[in-house]
């Protein structure tokens, strides 16, 4: 019995993790297709709160505005982030380096109450100093952007470290400027840690409710905000056929995103083969 226990000891403790993160997932799924309001039994199978959400506008205006902000977001947080990397991988020394990188990394260890009310105060003395911008869409954005960035870099800065420079020697010694350099040649090397950040600064923007909390105006909610506005106001099995129809879009898109990389892996592994054999 104990050989038995250490040999599938570690298994069991995985099922366990697995088991506490996604059966209340898998319970929320379930009771979003149930027919009345109960929470603690499942009174029979219905559509009748997918059709309700349809209904819902505050659901749908909020979930096209996370949409558009988490778009924007995760486009303006791939493109900083990248060149945050950048910067901090191939330049080891230039004036304020430590001060440009613990900015950088900031918004990874502080709290987002902090982050959100420092930048609400912030949007709040641009406004009165320059009468822009107004708090909605944009500050939200901005918000959740540096966030995003720091997110991103962290992804990008380790695919840039691990990557073989004598890639970008070969191209400058062929004749090569450093501008075609990057975006010949490094660019397409560290494409899969872009893409990869800018999935994570999506899911962050569309995830997050604390600086969207503090950055939006009036009558511009999030889904997030929409939903913790309902869930303070009691039960309602709308939020849950909400919930689940973006576990399944998040789902797929983990999916086909790990197949399209796992592809391109096999082919590129497949190509240097070929280049060798040659």
């Amino acid at each position: 019995m104990k050989q038995l226990l250490e040999k599938h000891f570690g298994k069991f403790w995985l099922a366990v993790v697995f088991a506490f993160l996604y059966l209340p997932l898998m319970f929320m799924i379930v009771f979003s297709f149930n027919s009345t309001r109960q929470d603690a039994r499942f009174t029979g199978f219905s559509l009748r709160w997918y059709e309700a959400l349809t209904r819902d506008t505050k659901i749908v205006e909020g979930f096209w505005l996370s949409l558009k902000v988490a778009t924007v977001t995760g486009l303006l947080s791939a493109v900083l982030a990248t060149f945050a990397a950048f910067v901090l991988v191939r330049y080891r020394r230039f004036l304020g380096r430590t001060i440009f990188s613990g900015m950088v990394n900031a918004p990874l260890v502080m709290p987002e109450v902090v982050i959100g009310l420092s930048l609400l105060l912030l949007a709040v003395g641009a406004q009165n100093a320059f009468g822009w911008p107004q708090r909605g869409m944009l500050t939200i954005i901005l918000g959740h952007t540096l966030l995003g960035m720091a997110y991103g870099m962290v992804v990008i800065q380790s695919r840039l470290m691990e990557m073989n420079r004598s890639i970008e020697e070969a191209a400058m010694d062929l004749g090569a400027r450093p501008m075609q350099v990057f975006f010949l040649v490094t660019l397409p090397n560290i494409f899969q840690a872009i893409l990869a950040a800018f999935l994570l600064a999506f899911t962050l923007s569309f995830d997050d409710v604390v600086i969207a909390e503090f950055l939006s105006g009036p009558g511009v909610n999030t889904l997030p905000q929409v939903i913790f506005g309902y869930a303070r106001r009691g039960i309602n099995p709308t939020i849950y056929a909400a919930a689940t129809l973006l576990i399944t879009t998040v789902t797929i898109v983990i999916v086909s995103y790990a197949v399209w990389v796992a592809r391109s892996t096999r082919r590129r592994e497949r190509e240097i083969a070929a280049a060798l054999k040659s």
